[in-house]
């Protein structure tokens, strides 16, 4: 088949491999038959005879069963006498014979795969193999008709093409061509034809530059194994080029093919160019991981340097990379800025390549510095923070609140006009970039306020179990830091807790002398002293309840300095232990006396003594001795920095009445 009528048959796109039916071409004579196609032998085996006409054409797969009939259609009906020939090389076999509608077969090849099929005129030939590719001869006696001649086309489509590209690779500058792949289309009757193709184009065979060489195998079968080599020289733009290659045959339902897999061979080039590439690309930080990469276009790739700009005497220098062309900075930092270069090496051609310059930048901010370094005052006078760093664009300051996060002022000073106890802690100051989302440097400052020790509370109760082990906590804050003592015999430990304020536990055992008298810590600083009393109390069996603070076995209590200090604070005792039937006692009497208040005023507001309703106004007025009786407890959900922590000079005047008791811890 010509080569334009197969690539013709192809699809217009390929999907894979493929087995596309083509138009039938004409029959071509085979070596064993003659130059006309029929067999030299005359019916009557004598030479020089009339020459016969040309066979009738039979074809069928290998395994199926080819039908050979003796004659034309109008006598097949009368044959009572025929005879059955194989022609394979000019030699005449007789394979079967029919007598009177019965067949019998001849000994050899075809004893058990032939059969007749109606009333002997015709024969089925079983099981067909390549080796039946042949021509078969029948003769009728009875009738005495011409002989007839049957040509046997066999067939079987070969298996999926298999490809192997050449992995080693193709140099551009070789002066012969090269093997590119090899194709095998095995077990195929007749032999296939092989096309190559390159990017989807057929390649043809062109001197000292492209070469096909194929070959075949007979299998022991009969079936065929074809193996062609695609050699051709190569030029830079194959390096992506696509190969495969396509086996064309015939089957009785017409023109088949089937197509490989596509590959690609490496072609070797030298460079032309090299270029670097950075990663991430866009703005860079300090604490980026950055990646620079030197690139070539060539085949393979050539010995890389990366050179830094020295900033003192202008020179390029070799940088230090682990693997080859390719530098990688992990964390970024602000000396990482400056001018790069790549250098390639084609260690074939050993010609040296140089890329254009490129400038890296690392935005960076220097560490924050915050003056004074150990701030601390008296209560009263003025502080003042301030904050310092340094950066290769525009800063921006703020300082927040150290444990709550708040956002105190923005700008680099931070000023405490009247300094109180409650400003005492840590603070930090930010530095950020704005046109660098993400970089910023905080440093962390601790104010301190000169006092003697605060504490929570004067005294508190503590439910304990008698013979039991307790833990007691007592923390106090102050400044100079202040330190814990107790006057009770126990294992005491204490922590610091921040630079102000420490942290005492004691386990003790509870001793009838401890109920009785109790434990006394006592924080003390070079500025005063401060104590708070435990009260112990035994806890009973009705005092056992889910909101106790007690346990069966190591109970712990703590006195933190967080609330108020206990000059003259109000504890806040716990609840005497009561059984529940006093309890409901209680209540039954409540709810009788709010009856009966509500009948009283009900009939008082009858009688039209009472107020309601009408305009102006009464005060209703107490006893005096009843007075002082009422207490209220006002308490505030609001953060410190919320209650004046930066007040100005007004701040620290005080209501009529006030005793300095108000509190505001601002270290939460």
């Amino acid at each position: 088949m010509a080569l334009s009528d197969l690539t013709a048959s192809r699809r217009g796109r390929r999907a894979g491999t493929a087995d596309v039916t083509a138009r039938r071409p004409a029959l071509t004579p085979t070596p064993s038959m003659g130059a006309a196609g029929v067999s030299p032998l005359s019916p009557a085996g004598v030479p020089g005879e009339a020459q016969q006409p040309a066979p009738e054409l039979v074809e069928v797969e290998v395994g199926g069963t080819a039908l050979l009939k003796c004659g034309p259609p109008h006598a097949l009906g009368n044959l009572s006498q025929v005879d059955w020939f194989s022609i394979h090389k000019e030699k005449q076999t007789a394979i079967f014979h029919v007598r009177q509608g019965q067949g019998q077969s001849a000994h050899g090849e075809y004893e058990h795969r032939l059969s007749l099929q109606g009333p002997g005129a015709t024969l089925a030939l079983h099981q067909v193999t390549p080796h039946d590719d042949r021509v078969f001869l029948c003769q009728s006696k009875s009738p005495r008709l011409q002989d007839h001649r049957i040509q046997l086309r066999v067939y079987k489509a070969p298996e999926e093409p298999t490809i192997q590209a050449n992995a080693v690779g193709i140099p551009v500058d070789s002066t012969e061509p090269e093997e590119v792949a090899t194709c095998v289309g095995r077990n195929g009757y007749p032999i296939p034809q092989v096309i190559w193709y390159k990017n989807g184009r057929p390649l043809r065979e062109e001197k000292n530059r492209v070469q096909i060489q194929s070959s075949q195998i007979v299998e022991s079968n009969g079936l065929y194994t074809l193996q062609s080599v695609l050699k051709a020289q190569l030029v830079k733009e194959d390096k992506d080029a696509q190969f495969y290659c396509e086996l064309s045959y015939r089957l009785p339902s017409g023109n088949h093919m089937k197509e490989s897999k596509e590959v690609t061979v490496p072609v070797f080039y030298p460079a032309e160019r090299v270029w670097m590439e950075v990663e991430p690309v866009g703005v860079l930080k300090e604490g980026d991981r950055v990646e620079i990469r030197c690139l070539a276009d060539g085949n393979p790739q050539p010995h890389f340097n990366i050179n830094k700009q020295n900033p003192s005497t202008r020179e390029m220098e070799e940088e230090k990379t682990l693997d080859d062309g390719i530098l990688i900075l992990d964390p970024a930092q602000k000396q990482h800025s400056g001018l790069y270069e790549c250098q390639g090496l084609d260690l074939d051609t050993m010609i040296p390549l140089m890329s254009d310059p490129q400038e890296l930048l690392v935005n960076y901010v220097s560490d924050v510095q915050v003056s004074p370094e150990a701030p601390e005052g008296v209560e009263g006078s003025s502080l003042k923070l301030k904050c310092e760093a340094e950066s290769n664009k525009d800063l921006e300051f703020q300082w927040l609140r150290e444990k709550t996060g708040q956002v105190l002022e923005k700008g680099s000073v931070l000023r405490f006009p009247n300094l109180r106890r409650e400003a005492a802690g840590g603070y930090l100051c930010m530095a950020s970039v704005p046109s660098v989302p993400g970089l910023n440097r905080t440093q962390l400052v601790n104010v301190a306020v000169f006092g003697p020790p605060w504490m929570a509370l004067k005294q508190r109760k503590v439910w304990v179990k008698e013979n039991a082990t307790v833990s007691l906590s007592c923390e106090a804050s102050g400044h100079p830091q202040p330190t814990i003592f107790w006057n009770v015999n126990g294992t005491a430990s204490q922590q610091e807790q921040d630079p102000q304020t420490v942290l005492s536990t004691l386990n003790v055992l509870v001793t009838p002398e401890l109920l009785a008298t109790g434990a006394e810590c006592t924080a003390s600083n070079s500025l005063g002293i401060n104590t708070t009393l435990l009260v112990l109390e035994l806890v009973s069996l009705t005092t056992l309840t889910p909101d106790s603070n007690t346990t069966t076995g190591l109970s712990t209590t703590m006195v933190s300095p967080h609330a108020r200090p206990n000059s003259t604070s109000t504890e806040k005792k716990l609840p005497e232990p009561e059984s529940k039937g006093v309890v409901i006692v209680a209540v039954i009497v409540c709810i009788l006396v709010l009856a009966v208040l509500g009948a009283v005023l009900y009939f008082f507001y009858k009688k039209g003594k009472l107020p309601c309703g009408r305009s102006g106004k009464q005060e209703i007025t107490l006893p005096p001795s009843r007075k002082s009786e009422f207490v209220v407890e006002v308490k505030s959900d609001k953060l410190p920095e919320e209650m004046g922590l930066l007040q100005g000079s007004s701040g620290d005047k005080r209501a009529p009445g006030d005793q300095g008791e108000k509190y505001i811890d601002l270290r939460h």
